[in-house]
């Protein structure tokens, strides 16, 4: 063994083996690219991304630690979220849960998910 190796296992490494998955339709409706992070709770993006905010609710996008996707002005996909996993708390981000995600009665706390709250596009 080498210091600082990383051995991992022959062949390739299924991404979220089993978790549960949907598939939302995006459309970038801004005048500039918007990118989201593979850890970002995507019912919390940029209100200039139309897609169906409450079934994204609790959910991040289906990709590698690390990585984004970007969505170019106009431009309409296809992209595909998992639920967040552990405690399912998510806070930061556009402050629009701050708190648990399944708590009964979380969802009213707040303005609706994606709400323009005064932020430019």
């Amino acid at each position: 063994m080498i210091p600082g190796e990383i051995l991992t296992q022959e062949g390739e490494l299924e991404l979220n083996a089993g978790t549960a998955a949907i598939k939302l339709k995006v459309i970038n409706k801004a005048d500039r690219p918007i990118q989201v992070g593979s850890h970002y709770h995507f019912a919390e993006t940029n209100p200039a991304l139309e897609f169906d905010r409450q079934l994204a609710r609790g959910c991040r996008l289906d990709i590698a630690a690390g990585t984004a996707v970007r969505f170019e002005p106009g431009q309409s996909r296809t992209v595909q979220l998992i639920p967040f996993g552990g405690r399912r708390r998510v806070f930061g981000f556009r402050g629009e849960v701050m708190g648990a995600l399944d708590t009964p009665g979380s969802a009213s706390r707040q303005s609706p998910i994606g709400s323009d709250r005064g932020d430019r596009t």
